[in-house]
This record gives structure tokens, C-alpha cells and sequence, in this order.
């Protein structure tokens, strides 16, 4: 008796264990984890979204496209890049960027973008908060004006407007401008603008003037003496008849 009754403990407690391990091995399963943030790759996205070549070539020789991409990478602050189309590098003549030093090239091409995520909406409020900041920090900072919904960007020497947008999602932002951004920070002040032509003097010939043109055979035209010779004389003569008659008359009364 003792021995079937430890038997079926023995049982019991198998039967119990063995419902405690089908019950954990069928709970709740533990969440996987969260897949990594797919960021943008700006080199794949520059290659393929326009005419953009000559632009990405300066960003891989001068490193820049490391920190423009670290920055896009960061899902806080972002990144917005204003990209010259390649006809605004090839129809740059005036300055000229074969002159630059490698350290003033990586200014300029950190000078084309900010680090912060914009949309275009966010441009009305950036053209009265005055000028931006980019990443070449310092001196280098950009003005912006909204007209109308079209967004201009003025640097001293460069006055462009963003012409499309290109790729709008947070935490990047890629807008196609028509010109090179060219900084005074490295270029100085702009060249002042040249003076207007002075106004050509009115030749027309008015009723009171008259006119001094060239005639159809290519001499020039005075203007006439109202008063011929003819007549000079005729009135010349006249006069000496009076001062005759006056003095024969005078004459006649002494007699």
C-alpha cells in the first residue's frame, strides 16, 4: 500500500513538472528586436537623382561627403543640402574655383548645406530670422527669401532660388539650386555693379530750331539768314533817301 502511494506522488509530481515546462514553452514569446533605421546613402541618392556629378565629385575629394552623411545619420538635427546643378559648375567663369586651396574648396562645398532638416514651408520663417548658418561654421552663412512660395538664396556673390526640390524626407532634405553658392568668406565683397550708360543728348529738331542734319548729298545744312542781301541793300538805301530828304528840308527853312 505504502508503495503505490508513493508511486503516485512520484506520478503527481512528474505530471506537474512536466505541465510547468509546456506552460513557460508556450507563453508569451519575447519581442525581437527592432530593426536598424534604413538611412539615406547620399552618394547612391546624388548618383542617380539628377545632373549632380561634378557636385558629389567634390564632395568624395574633399571628405565632405563623410560629415553631410554622419549628419544625415542623425535623425534629430538632420540635414539639409542645396546641390549646384553640373551646367552651374561648367558655366562658372568668374571666380574661378581652380584657384582655391584644397582647405578653402572643403569650405565651400560645407558652405552648400545646413545642419538641420527644412521643408520648404520652413523657409518663410528662415527669411525673416536672418542669415543661416552651414556647416563651414563662422563666416559662412547664407540669407533666404521667401517670394511668393519661391525660396532665393543670396550670398553676396551668388543670388539663385531653389528650382525643385529633389528628396523631402525627415531626416533629409536635398533642394536643386541654378548657381555655385560662392562665399564672400573666401571671395571677399562682391565687385560693385557697373555704372549705368549716360543718356545719348536729344538730336531731335524742335519747330524753333532748325535743323543742322546732314543733307542727301552728305554736306551738312546751316541755317539760313532770314534776311537776304538783296534786302540788306534795299533797306540800307532807303535810309540814306531819308536822311537826304530831312536834310533838304532843313535846308529850306533857312532859306
Amino acid at each position: 500500500m505504502e508503495l503505490q502511494m508513493i508511486f503516485v506522488v512520484c506520478t503527481l509530481v512528474v505530471l506537474i513538472g512536466s505541465s510547468s515546462v509546456s506552460a513557460q514553452s508556450v507563453g508569451t514569446p519575447s519581442p525581437a528586436p527592432a530593426p536598424a533605421p534604413a538611412f539615406v546613402n547620399l552618394t547612391d541618392l546624388l548618383t542617380v537623382a539628377g545632373p549632380f556629378h561634378t557636385f558629389l565629385s567634390y564632395l568624395e575629394s574633399t571628405k565632405v561627403i563623410d560629415t553631410f552623411q554622419s549628419q544625415a545619420n542623425n535623425t534629430v538635427e538632420g540635414i539639409t543640402i542645396f546641390v549646384p546643378k553640373d551646367t552651374a559648375f561648367s558655366s562658372l567663369k568668374k571666380p574661378s574655383l581652380a584657384n582655391l586651396t584644397q582647405e578653402q574648396l572643403k569650405s565651400l562645398i560645407l558652405y552648400h548645406a545646413v545642419p538641420h532638416y527644412y521643408t520648404l514651408a520652413d523657409f518663410n520663417n528662415l527669411s525673416k530670422a536672418g542669415p543661416i548658418n552651414t556647416f563651414a561654421g563662422g563666416q559662412f552663412t547664407l540669407n533666404f527669401t521667401d517670394i511668393s512660395g519661391t525660396v532665393h538664396l543670396s550670398t553676396g556673390w551668388s543670388n539663385t532660388k531653389i528650382s525643385s526640390s529633389v528628396y523631402t524626407t525627415n531626416p533629409v532634405s536635398l533642394y536643386q539650386v541654378d548657381k555655385v553658392l560662392l562665399p564672400e568668406a573666401i571671395f571677399g565683397p562682391p565687385p560693385p555693379p557697373a555704372p549705368a550708360p549716360a543718356p545719348a543728348p536729344d538730336t531731335t529738331p524742335t519747330a524753333d530750331s532748325p535743323s543742322t542734319g546732314p543733307t542727301a548729298d552728305g554736306s551738312s545744312s546751316k541755317p539760313k539768314s532770314t534776311t537776304s542781301p538783296s534786302s540788306s541793300y534795299k533797306i540800307g538805301f532807303g535810309v540814306l533817301n531819308y536822311l537826304v530828304l530831312a536834310v533838304s528840308g532843313s535846308m529850306m527853312l533857312f532859306l
